[in-house]
């Protein structure tokens, strides 16, 4: 098991809010903030369960609407407009969604800009299997498997069989858990998953520890598991999506339940759940990480309306507001590794852009010795923040037959070597006519 290359994940995060202009437009410039939740339960009981969570959206001013999974009357669309900017899926055993609600239907909503938490157990159906393969996560096919850990468990007098985990290897960004640090491991009980390497979207938010594994706690192992080590998944997000392979990490009982991890002096009164959970809540809905670019101008140097075209070898300037979205306002995003392409088939130019502290990024740059029709090129990406794509097209003129200057200093040979001929034949052709 030592020599295996794949690993386990506890929790990732798809950012599929890969956001570029057209999808930045699909969010209101006041508030981006998704406001309008559903949350798709197996059975009600959920909601005092797992009250805690939901206290903490409602709490932050979300409108949180429960319905059971199989209800009919379940509609995210209407009129070819949604109903709801995000949806929670506590469903795991859900073989089929009521009312017009499919996993086309759930792709669909994703791939619209909203987001989506997704949480599942070892009696995950096909259903929410097809969900999660749809966004690149793989849960562990084994029957009644989950991840089971023998150096990273936590010390408990109830859970003797290892399943209960303390993980702490969570992803290093301020941006997704928050500038504060989680200090006590989280619990997890649930199933893992594997994510495709390729999938540059993915992000592993929570990873199990290299002794980590996923089999049948009750069964003797004949074969070496198909999950192992860090590449246990146990939740992801992405679009911004998160999966997770434990639907009691979001309960009450695991949100106030103690933690020690084996071999750990350190007890915890509390786990690092609610601190965990309510800070990745914040940034798949929104309140973090979250950016929107305005006013992209650019005009020659000394001028300050934008031309239908540029003449090789002008000075322009070139201009964009990044802001950045603080939960409550937009605030100026300062950052220093912006750039601006200026593209045909390939960057002639590429250009770091500096920043005014309050939001505006600018340079400058000379046009270059080449004409067609280029593009102002921004492309942004950030662990953490919406990715950016932005584009403006301008046409590149050559100089026109008038605008040449009338005489060019390299040229002087030539102009030497006509006159001095045109003076020859008029000496010549003198000469010849008037001298005998």
């Amino acid at each position: 098991m030592a020599g295996s290359k794949s690993s386990i994940v506890f929790l990732l995060v798809l950012n599929l809010l890969s956001v570029s202009l057209f999808l930045c437009a699909s969010f209101s410039p006041d508030r981006p903030t998704d406001r309008r939740i559903l949350v798709l339960l197996d059975d009600l009981s959920l909601k005092s369960s797992h009250s805690l969570f939901f206290s903490s959206l409602q709490s932050r001013g979300y409108d949180v609407d429960f319905k059971l999974a199989d209800d009919p009357t379940i509609a995210v669309k209407r009129y070819g407009q949604y109903l709801y900017d995000g949806l929670i899926i506590f469903s795991p055993s859900i073989d089929r969604f009521g009312g017009s609600l499919d996993v086309e239907g759930v792709l669909d909503f994703v791939d619209s800009g909203h987001d989506l938490i997704l949480a599942a157990d070892s009696n995950a159906s096909d259903l929410i299997r097809n969900i999660a393969a749809e966004c690149g996560v793989d849960f562990d096919e084994g029957p009644t498997c989950v991840v089971i850990d023998h150096s990273s468990y936590a010390v408990s007098e109830t859970e003797g069989d290892h399943t209960l985990i303390a993980a702490d290897n969570f992803i290093q960004s301020d941006v997704i858990l928050g500038a504060k640090t989680i200090e006590a491991p989280v619990l997890f009980k649930g199933i893992g998953h594997s994510l495709n390497p390729e999938n540059s979207l993915v992000l592993k938010v929570l990873s199990g520890s290299a002794s980590a594994y996923s089999a049948n706690p009750y069964t003797k192992l004949s074969s070496p598991p198909s999950l192992v080590g860090t590449a246990i998944s146990l939740a992801r997000n992405n679009a911004r999506i998160m999966i997770s392979g434990s639907l009691n990490m979001f309960s009450n009982r695991l949100f106030r339940s103690g933690v020690q991890k084996v071999g750990n002096l350190n007890k915890y009164v509390k786990s690092g759940n609610e601190e965990f959970v309510t800070e990745l809540s914040k940034w798949i809905f929104h309140e973090r990480g979250h950016l929107k670019s305005v006013n992209i101008k650019h005009n020659k140097v000394g001028e300050t309306e934008e031309p239908q075209s540029y003449r090789i070898n002008d000075d322009l300037e070139f201009s964009v507001e990044i802001f950045e979205w603080s939960g409550t306002s937009w605030v100026p995003y300062v950052a220093n590794d912006v750039q601006v392409q200026f593209y045909m088939m390939s960057p002639y130019v590429l250009k770091t852009l500096s920043t005014d502290q309050k939001g505006k990024y600018h340079t400058s740059f000379k046009v270059p010795d080449v004409y067609g029709v280029f593009q102002f090129k921004v492309e942004y990406q950030r662990l953490g923040y919406t990715s950016l794509s932005l584009s403006k097209q301008i046409p590149v003129r050559p100089f026109r037959h008038n605008e040449y200057e009338r005489f060019i200093v390299t040229a002087f040979p030539y102009y030497g070597a006509s006159f001095s001929m045109m003076a020859g034949f008029f000496i010549f052709s003198f000469i010849y006519l008037y001298h005998k």
